[in-house]
């Protein structure tokens, strides 16, 4: 790689320094929080502020794009001009024709021809009299010349040409005035500056009104969320008609407040709804327990308590469904990734238990194995099945099996029991819902099973639905297999 010249070395130690000063300047303490107070916060401030620096740079270098290449044609006429004046004078000098005296063409200031022991032999009216000119250095590649004779400074280009004469060699010089080209250069430099800024000022005004106007349903999202509260979720921000970002956003927040209103109903619901639950085996469990404290018959009192033991463990089964179901909600939507033995865990979990109202007969294939918590899907089956020995009349079938066109593994839980009305299909799956209250509850149900089972199978991915079959109801489980 090459090494860098001196002159960048020097670039990058300058910008180096100039980096450095700006962090220290930044740091500051008095200047940085000058520094935050001018910084502009307003998406809109910021957007307009960066469309009218972009413009001006634009601007700029349009500018001095524009105004090089005016310098540079107008220059290199009045060059042209000059040198055609002085091959005009080399030849009249050369054909012996030169008057003492040789007349100045349009945009021409002076005429001097000196010989070559510096005599001036012929010169312009304006220099008449006056000693030869003498170079005093250069500028932009040109030689320089001391004009204070002619009464006044010029930017001008001087064309020297040589010519031989019959009476010896002369040089000719030819100044031409840049007066033109300065005036035209100023003329146009401020018409550039006020035509830049009545473009700045008309970018950065339609900028600033298209930017709030595009922020209007913003902030008018914005001040809507802020107005909606806790009991408020039934609002609803204002969507854009436009089929852009912003109305997608609107759309967005929108589903989120349905998803919101959604969940505070369904906990204000269970809230209530567990209350309620709760408080009902609490207050029969305490009047046991007061009679059985006062009544004298010691039968009686043993009745009592054995009641009170029966409404305890009632109690403790609904406290740990509503701790169940409190983990399942925790959960996020995480679905369980462990490879569990399906077959296997459900005829383990059909097979337990001990003696049932009602025996089970199990259908299952060799292997079929899902991805899940094995502890989940074995409450999921346990629920499905108390269900079904609640309500069976004789029988239980348990069918593991795997469905050919999905790949999923289906499990159906059937009884030949009453079939559930289509009208309340969905309705059995709500928290603490019973199709037939008192029986439930002289049967233990505590209206939590299904919504259980539900929500297992749909953290794994999977369904849970009811269906009629010709000997009773079926429920009926899908899970994602793993191929196997």
């Amino acid at each position: 790689m090459a090494e860098p010249t001196p002159a960048g070395r020097t670039v990058r130690a300058v910008r180096r320094r100039a980096r450095a000063l700006l962090h220290r300047l930044t740091r500051h303490p008095r200047v940085a929080p000058l520094v935050k107070r001018l910084a502009p916060r307003s998406v809109r401030t910021r957007t307009t502020l960066a469309a009218c620096a972009s413009v001006a740079v634009v601007l700029l270098a349009a500018s001095a794009a524009v105004l090089l290449l005016l310098r540079v044609n107008l220059e290199r006429t009045v060059e042209t001009g000059a040198r055609e004046q002085a091959q005009a004078v080399a030849r009249l000098a050369a054909d012996g024709h030169l008057g003492a005296s040789p007349p100045l063409d349009h945009g021409t200031d002076f005429i001097q021809v000196t010989d070559a022991d510096g005599r001036v032999v012929a010169a312009s009216q304006n220099l008449t009299g006056r000693a030869a000119l003498a170079p005093t250095g250069t500028r932009d590649g040109h030689n320089t010349y001391d004009l204070h004779a002619l009464g006044r400074e010029h930017h001008q280009r001087v064309s020297t040409l040589t010519a031989d004469t019959p009476t010896g060699p002369v040089t000719v010089h030819v100044g031409a005035s840049l007066r033109t080209a300065d005036t035209a250069e100023d003329l146009t430099t401020a018409a550039l500056a006020a035509l830049s800024a009545l473009l700045l000022l008309t970018v950065g005004a339609l900028t600033w009104r298209a930017t709030g106007r595009a922020l209007r349903p913003v902030e008018a999202i914005r001040a809507e969320v802020a107005a909606i509260g806790d009991r408020d979720l039934d609002r609803r921000v204002p969507e854009p008609r436009s089929d852009d970002e912003i109305a997608r956003l609107a759309g967005t927040m929108n589903a989120m407040l349905d998803r919101l209103e959604a969940a505070g109903t369904r906990q204000r619901r269970f809230i209530a709804d567990a209350s309620h639950e709760l408080r009902s085996p609490l207050a029969v469990l305490r009047t046991q327990l007061e009679v059985a404290r006062t009544h004298p018959d010691p039968e009686v009192r043993a009745d009592l308590v054995a009641g009170a033991l029966e409404d305890t463990e009632r109690l403790q089964s609904l406290t740990t469904d509503l701790l169940l179901l409190a983990r399942l909600d925790a959960t996020g939507g995480d679905r369980p990734d462990e490879p569990v033995d399906l077959t296997g865990l459900v005829r383990t979990t059909a097979l337990a238990g001990g003696a049932r109202p009602h025996p089970v007969t199990l259908h299952t294939p060799d292997e079929i194995t899902v991805t899940g918590n094995a502890l989940w899907l074995g409450r999921l089956l346990t629920n499905l099945l108390d269900n079904a020995q609640r309500h069976a009349r004789h029988r239980v079938t348990v069918r593991l099996s795997r469905d050919g066109g999905t790949g999923q593994a289906v499990l159906d839980v059937a009884n030949d029991g009453p079939r559930i009305d289509p009208a309340d299909r969905e309705r059995i799956f709500e928290r603490f819902t019973r199709l037939d209250d008192a029986r439930s509850r002289d049967d233990g149900g505590t209206g939590l099973g299904l919504p259980i089972a539900r929500d297992i199978a749909t953290l794994h991915g999977g369904t849970l639905t009811v269906r009629d079959t010709p000997d009773g109801t079926t429920f009926r489980t899908r899970l994602p297999g793993t191929g196997r």
